[in-house]
């Protein structure tokens, strides 16, 4: 798989473990990581266990995650990539998250662009997925923005802080 992509103010490179003191920034606020289904972190360990596990995913060719890199600062800003890629069913389901102070900039939506079209043009995938909780506005508007269509919500989908919650289901087809 690829271990790069580019847009015009993002580098997106594959994790690697010398990110893991800028992605624990990122992973131990509380803003970031409320949707995220993990508890804040609170020792830079935990990023650099994250990062390992999804270099073996990726290894394996069942997910990838790139460190989105703002090219003017040269600064991570945070993550992208397929939480799980299914190449059988020609599906992937995509996750991200931004630095607080890069919100609303329109950062995740370019660095998915990206995603979206390496998905459909290199890994030849019909379907991109996102679940998302129903009270994460802000991740729902960036999947509109991209012109996802709002499949189904899942009730008591995912075990969350020891309390099952609602999931929203997003897609988007290469015909689309």
């Amino acid at each position: 798989m690829i271990k790069e992509l580019n847009t015009q103010r993002l580098h997106l490179r594959r994790m690697e473990i010398s990110d893991s003191y800028s992605l624990f920034k990122i992973w131990s606020d509380p803003d970031v990581t409320k949707y995220m289904n993990i508890a804040s972190f609170t020792h830079e360990a935990q990023a650099k266990e994250m990062i390992e596990l999804l270099e073996e995913l990726a290894q394996a060719n069942e997910a990838i995650r790139f460190s989105m890199i703002e090219k003017k600062s040269s600064e991570i800003i945070g993550t992208c990539g397929f939480n799980f890629i299914d190449f059988e069913n020609n599906k992937a389901e995509i996750g991200y998250d931004i630095a607080k102070a890069y919100w609303g900039m329109g950062f995740a939506p370019e660095g998915i662009k990206a995603l979206l079209n390496y998905a459909f043009e290199s890994l030849k995938l019909n379907k991109i997925e996102a679940k998302v909780e129903p009270a994460n506005v802000n991740s729902i508007r960036v999947l509109q923005k991209l012109n996802f269509t709002f499949e189904d919500q899942v009730r008591q989908y995912e075990n969350s802080n020891e309390s099952f919650i609602d999931i929203n289901i997003y897609s988007l087809l290469k015909t689309e």
